[in-house]
């Protein structure tokens, strides 16, 4: 092979690899596409007047339940199995914990928009822990407080109070009431 067919070859290969690696410089990109607006009906909650839309926001109610991918729960890691005698099932133990109203109310208005609510009134929803305090829900995660339709007190309530009571009696683990407070309250501790 002559050396001008090696320079040939070369200068090829080099221009090959190049366009393997740097197609953009040679491919038209398709223009930006408009935003999806994504409607899903919903069903308000059991507990609440309010009317509830996700005609624009990211997240998505399912009936009485949040949305599992924005507040799928969060668990403070100071509460443990070990320890639930000196954390959860001590009275008056939440109040220790809990954030203040300043920052729940602050991430209420922007969750109300997040979930696509209709109804932006803030008083028409409760900034609840998804696993409760009492159950060793974190308190300030994003991912454990959402905007629950009605007011407090509501049913959930009552399955917390159950959860907890079942958790300090031993009948069942911090770890199980809290797998199922965060995938169904309703049908949690039973």
């Amino acid at each position: 092979m002559k050396v001008w067919h090696k320079i040939i070859l070369l200068a090829l290969l080099i221009t090959f690899s190049y366009l393997l690696l740097k197609p953009s410089l040679f491919i038209k990109q398709p223009a930006s596409l408009p935003p999806l607006k994504i409607t899903t009906a919903v069903m308000p909650a059991a507990t609440s007047s309010a009317e509830v839309s996700n005609d624009f926001g990211i997240c998505h109610i399912r009936g009485v339940l949040p949305d599992p991918t924005c507040t799928p729960g969060a668990i403070d890691l100071n509460v443990t199995q070990a320890n639930i005698f000196q954390t959860i099932c001590v009275k008056g133990y939440t109040q220790t914990i809990r954030p203040p109203v300043s920052y729940t109310n602050k991430l209420k208005l922007q969750q109300i928009v997040d979930y696509g609510y209709v109804d932006k009134n803030p008083k028409s929803y409760e900034e609840d822990h998804l696993i409760s305090l009492e159950l060793g829900g974190n308190p300030t995660d994003p991912k454990n407080l959402w905007p629950e339709p009605g007011s407090s007190p509501n049913p959930k309530d009552k399955i917390e109070n159950l959860c907890n009571k079942k958790i300090c009696s031993e009948e069942i683990t911090l770890s199980q009431a809290q797998s199922e407070i965060a995938t169904n309250w309703q049908t949690a501790c039973q």
